[in-house]
């Protein structure tokens, strides 16, 4: 049997043992494509707050947010007191048959933070844990009657057969998932109520029993309209559907509000998904929360309470649950959503400055409190030269040019300026702007500033150095 690593030994690999162990025991694609596109020449050493520094000593300025994970920032000395103070007293994780403290708080803060009556709570993993944790309830409610669900042509919901069904843009390889999956377009109310009067059942009454949407898109920088949402709830109300909220990233303040659809006063929907900082950036949970009439219906009866609860292994975590009630109080004490309000007073004047001082570069800006999309085009002859520089075996996607493109921008925005972003994976790609909460006006000026001058270059430029640093590749000092 061949030796283990020690945590010493792991931690003293360098950016090329890292790539090589990826490329024999995860993934070598995954090492050529992210390689491809810019990413992963170095490991980073420490972060704190907005900040990363790399083994070679750059300090980075990261305007990631991790995805929506990291609204506390990195390493949040609070979050980390809660996870010590836990383990330093040896509480219990998994509680299986004893009741937990921690489940029953996290469920009460919840139900005192959200609007309504949204005060059932369910605590698994991962996003599109909650996502077909909703899905099954609103199914559950009904009783199985009603087969047909209704969702966005752009949503996201994460990459389960069944999230992963709800997801508006499709993979290239087809899965299967949730039957009964109807799509509507984004933010059409009228097409909903199209697709609902059409999906009926045998003796003619609504067949759908659920809708999902997300209030704001994070793939697309799109935002559905009040009425649309309200129109939602209206529709739902009339024909006994469940709606579903999805919140995954947008939660805890990211948007301005501490939901999106908050901003709504008196707009609730029956279930409610979160996950992403719900766990203050160091714990992997999620949560669903439902209407209790319509919790109660599914699943409060001696039979079918533990159909969807504690019974699973790793519901309730006891860490992850600490860290999270941890993490709400943080952002309530700290007002995560003004944080929000007072990064975008910087980013939307800023972003629209740039935009019009590089028409040619910068198609459109969207966005909310501290999450924006720019997207960036060059026009016809800089896709086409995107095309001829992109990697052969990247040719069959349908996007890669504007990828190369949006990669360019970002790897000389972190070069040159020490300022980390990305790109959504989906829609339309846009080069994402999405500070943790705890970054400050300073910071987003910083971004501004270093963003502003790599589009100064000129995509031509960027493009032809970008490729040429792919095909011969440095590998950073110290990395």
């Amino acid at each position: 049997m061949s030796e283990l690593f020690s945590l010493d030994e792991c931690e003293r690999l360098t950016a090329k043992d890292v790539h090589d162990l990826y490329r024999k025991h995860v993934s070598r694609s995954q090492v050529s494509l992210m390689t491809s596109l810019g990413f992963g020449r170095e490991l980073v050493e420490r972060a704190e707050g907005a900040w990363i520094w790399t083994r070679g000593g750059r300090r980075i300025l990261d305007f990631t947010g991790g995805v929506g994970v990291l609204n506390h920032g990195h390493n949040h000395p609070r979050i980390l007191a809660a996870r010590k103070r836990f383990q330093d007293e040896r509480r219990m994780e998994v509680h299986k048959t004893y009741f937990s403290p921690y489940v029953a708080a996290l469920g009460h803060n919840l139900a005192q933070l959200l609007p309504g009556d949204l005060n059932m709570s369910f605590f698994p993993n991962s996003g599109a844990e909650a996502v077909e944790g909703a899905v099954k309830l609103a199914y559950k409610y009904h009783g199985g009657r009603r087969r047909t669900i209704l969702r966005a042509d752009i949503g996201f919901h994460g990459k389960l057969l069944g999230s992963g069904s709800l997801t508006g843009t499709q993979e290239r390889f087809r899965f299967p998932g949730i039957p009964g999956v109807v799509s509507f377009p984004y933010g059409d109310l009228g097409a909903v109520r199209a697709a609902t009067a059409s999906a009926r059942t045998r003796d003619g009454g609504c067949d759908v029993y659920a809708i999902i949407v997300e209030p704001f898109s994070a793939s697309t920088m799109r935002s559905c309209s009040e009425e649309f949402l309200r129109g939602l709830r209206e529709l739902c109300d009339a024909h006994g559907i469940v709606l579903i909220f999805d919140e995954i990233y947008t939660g805890w303040g990211k948007t301005g509000s501490l939901f999106y659809f908050m901003r709504y006063p008196g707009l609730v929907p029956d279930v409610l998904t979160t996950s992403k900082s719900f766990g203050g950036g160091k714990s992997s949970i999620s949560a669903y929360v439902a209407r209790e009439p319509v919790f109660r219906k599914a699943y409060d009866n001696l039979a079918d309470s533990l159909v969807h609860s504690t019974s699973t292994t790793y519901y309730g975590f006891g860490e992850e649950t600490a860290t999270a009630i941890e993490a709400l109080n943080i952002v309530v004490e700290d007002d995560y959503p003004k944080r929000a309000r007072e990064i975008e007073r910087v980013l939307a004047p800023g972003l629209e400055r740039i935009r019009k001082e590089h028409p040619d570069t910068v198609a459109a800006v969207r966005g909310s409190g501290a999450l924006y999309g720019i997207f960036l085009d060059g026009g016809p002859r800089i896709l086409d030269l995107a095309a001829k520089l992109a990697p052969g075996g990247l040719l069959r996607d349908p996007r890669i040019r504007v990828k190369f493109v949006t990669c360019s921008v970002i790897d000389a925005l972190y070069r040159d300026h020490g300022v980390y972003t990305y790109y959504t994976l989906n829609g339309d790609n846009p080069l994402v702007a999405a500070p943790p909460l705890v970054a400050e006006p300073a910071d987003a000026e910083y971004f501004l500033d270093g963003l502003d001058k790599t589009l100064a270059q000129g995509l031509p430029r960027l493009l032809t150095r970008f490729v040429r640093e792919k095909v011969a590749p440095r590998w950073p000092s110290g990395s």
